[in-house]
């Protein structure tokens, strides 16, 4: 259950003469008025009452008066909150009527309800913490925003890396037509060696050919003169003849292969070798940059879980308004956050917040309400209504929708009571309504 304000009597604290109230249990309860007519020293009148010294204003007597303040309020529960005499000592009375003091006020005042300007001119880090606190997600959703924040730096450092290996890849020198590896010397001079071996040996044949061509020639040309060996002659002929046919089948056809080609890769084995190496350094950049893009990509994934893990804490957690979260550490409304809301809206987020701080507060004080459009403030109100939360506040305005208005310290339309009596004259008549006395 949530105490709530019955009603209230006031005199002489700030500009306040003399005000009764009884406030609606659920809903707006405007105190109206024009500029310096007293409405905001109600506001602070009940501070002061119920939520102790430390809202005493600094010149909390009204000027001019003689009496000392006096404040009397009744709670919904029966509880009797008074403070008067020469130090505006505090009194508490419960329905029982045992005396009590400011610890029992302090168990269900919420100061913030008493201040609720302390709130909204909080930053967004701390009204976004006091949010998270209540609804007991604060703690977790620290250390995934703490969590968040690594990933997205790390996440950062590779897509950059990434992309300077990227265009370093782009800016290497390529060459298409280099082969994929690096020419070895020792190969090509090996090659080499072999088809030198082969013509050498093709060398020696033909050499071997002539030889048994000069020996044919000499042994014709001797044959011509030596009759007498002819037969002898003419068998060496034959042998020589044969061995010439041998010679010549495995001569016939022969072709020595070029070196040229080896010889000019040899001799540019430097310049191939570096446009390999170049390809080779663009190969390992590219490699190296869609690597670091597969890790962005997995940060990226890591990110998105850490941040649906948020949203689902957000989504579990029982908000104090419907719309209301907190998104990058900020409190958001609507999708909106605090510097883009409407007057009306930080008002209702802020009430909203301030009731859920202490559910046993079922009121809220609000100063300046004239931000507010008639049709905005009839919509907020419908929503207190619906909320069960009492909210007290002012307004500079004489219209209908006030609940009272405050002129030169009284309520219109209340009886006024004599709050000074000189010492010098008795009172004429007797007033219904006696200053000082409820």
């Amino acid at each position: 259950m949530s105490l709530k304000i019955n009603k209230l009597e006031i005199e002489n604290v700030k500009r306040v003469k003399a005000i009764k109230l009884e406030p609606a249990a659920n809903g707006l309860t405007i105190i109206g008025g024009n500029n310096g007519q007293g409405k905001t020293s109600v506001i602070d009148a009940i501070a002061w009452a119920l939520g102790g010294d430390r809202y005493r204003p600094s010149q909390a007597q009204r000027n001019g008066s003689a009496l000392p303040p006096n404040i009397h309020i009744v709670m919904d529960n029966g509880l009797v909150v008074d403070r008067k005499g020469k130090n505006s000592a505090l009194q508490v009375t419960d329905p029982a009527g045992k005396k009590a003091g400011q610890q029992l006020l302090n168990e269900f005042v919420e100061q913030l309800a008493l201040d609720l300007p302390k709130f909204m001119e909080s930053s967004s880090k701390e009204k976004a913490a006091t949010l998270l606190r209540i609804i007991g997600v604060g703690d977790r959703l620290a250390e995934l925003e703490i969590k968040e924040k690594e990933l997205y730096n790390e996440r950062q450092t590779i897509g950059r890396i990434a992309d300077r290996k990227k265009k370093y890849a782009q800016e290497q020198v390529f060459y298409p037509e280099a082969p994929k590896d690096l020419v070895s010397p020792t190969e090509l001079i090996r090659q080499q060696q072999e088809i030198l071996a082969r013509n050498g040996e093709n060398q020696r044949k033909r050499e071997r050919a002539a030889q048994y061509r000069r020996s044919v020639v000499f042994l014709e040309q001797e044959a011509e003169t030596l009759r007498k060996q002819l037969e002898k002659k003419e068998q060496e002929l034959a042998a020589a003849k044969k061995e010439l046919e041998t010679a010549m089948t495995g001569a016939q056809g022969l072709q020595d292969e070029s070196t040229a080609e080896l010889e000019e890769s040899i001799a540019n084995i430097e310049e191939t070798n570096r446009k390999v190496r170049a390809n080779l350094d663009r190969d390992k950049a590219e490699d190296d940059a869609r690597e670091y893009e597969r890790q962005y990509d997995e940060m990226t994934k890591k990110l998105e879980d850490v941040r649906n893990q948020k949203t689902e804490l957000l989504g579990s957690a029982e908000l104090p308004l419907e719309g209301l979260s907190v998104a990058d550490g900020e409190l958001v409304y609507k999708g909106q956050k605090w510097d883009n809301m409407s007057g009306s809206d930080r008002l209702r987020v802020s009430t909203a917040i301030v009731r859920k701080l202490n559910p046993k507060c079922g009121f809220v004080l609000m100063d300046k309400l004239e931000q507010m459009d008639l049709v905005t403030l009839q919509e907020f109100g419908r929503w207190l209504e619906a909320e069960g939360l009492q909210v007290i506040a002012t307004r500079v305005s004489t219209g209908g929708e006030c609940s009272i208005v405050i002129e030169d310290g009284y309520a219109a339309g209340q009886e006024h009571p004599e709050t000074e009596v000189p010492e010098t004259e008795a009172p004429k008549t007797e007033k219904k309504w006696k200053a000082g006395v409820f």
